[in-house]
């Protein structure tokens, strides 16, 4: 198994060979799990076994799964008639009757038949027993081509995030390389400057070396070096674990960005303060494709 986006779509549908179910799952970013489920009428009992089902696909996003019905429903129509109604408008009739002196005449049923809501048509609810297996089986597949497209797209988050991580580590190991050129550099540049300022006068060999030491120590970023290379290496194993990593692989890129920082403030060099913000480019991009995995 790879990780997974948190991005993707699946449609899954079941028939009785009368009716249809279809289902769709959708999804998007989010911190936490934010499922809704939209079911038609006389389906809402059946709202927690699909909340499961999803629930043990998805850790994280914005989960939207919808289900229609379609199909015959003819077995499921029933016609009832309102007497109450059809006897009002009977004694309507008849008052109408002796109001205007009308002759009686006899009320055909098929008259009163005839005026609105006499009979009322009627959907029965399907009995979810029978139905929860199709919509069952319409779940399971929709979830399964959901899934199969957010591991599709989790792979090739994690092909991008390795050959990033892997150009990171490059520019770390370059940086780090540099740094005894760098120290050297500043040592001679040091010696130069005293040897202006005092005009010719010999230089305490013991207080120089003192001076290198102290600016060598200034300089010195293996700890920073040493943490990032950790780092580079538990975010790349990261990447190969099924799962839900998206929250560790975001606390790392922080934990990345807070020691590039200190190493740049401790470098202080022009060069190298490019790098940096190159690598800090770099951080947010990754941080960008990080918000998409599960």
């Amino acid at each position: 198994m790879t990780i997974a986006s948190m991005t993707g779509f699946g449609r899954g549908e079941s028939s009785d060979g009368v009716r249809v179910w279809n289902v769709e799952v959708r999804s998007v970013n989010n911190r936490f799990l934010d499922l809704k489920i939209k079911l038609p009428r006389g389906y809402i009992p059946l709202e927690e076994g699909i909340r499961a089902k999803v629930a043990a696909v998805c850790q994280r996003g914005r989960v939207d799964v919808g289900l229609t019905v379609s199909g015959d429903f003819s077995s499921q129509q029933e016609v009832k008639v309102n007497l109450a109604l059809a006897a009002a408008y009977r004694r309507g009739l008849e008052q109408l009757e002796d109001e205007l002196g009308l002759p009686p005449t006899p009320v055909a049923a098929s008259l009163l038949a005839s005026y609105p809501e006499v009979f009322i048509r009627e959907q029965r609810d399907d009995d979810l027993e029978k139905v929860w297996p199709h919509v069952a089986a319409a779940v399971d597949e929709a979830l399964a081509n959901f899934d199969l497209m957010r591991r599709q797209e989790g792979e090739a988050l994690a092909r991008d995030l390795i050959a990033r991580v892997e150009a990171f580590a490059g520019t770390i190991d370059g940086i780090a390389a540099t740094i005894p050129q760098l120290v050297d550099g500043r040592r001679i540049t040091l010696n130069d400057r005293l040897e202006k300022l005092l005009g010719g006068v010999q230089l305490d060999p013991q207080r120089l070396a003192q001076e290198v030491a102290i600016l060598a120590d200034k300089t010195d970023v293996t700890e920073e070096v040493v943490r990032l290379r950790c780092h580079i290496k538990q975010f790349t194993l990261f990447l190969g674990q099924p799962g839900g990593v998206g929250r560790k692989l975001d606390f790392l890129l922080q934990e990345f960005l807070r020691e590039v920082n200190t190493l740049a403030s401790k470098i202080n060099d022009a060069a190298i303060a490019h790098l940096t913000v190159d690598l800090k480019s770099e951080l947010e991009k990754m941080r960008e494709q990080v918000q998409n995995i599960e």
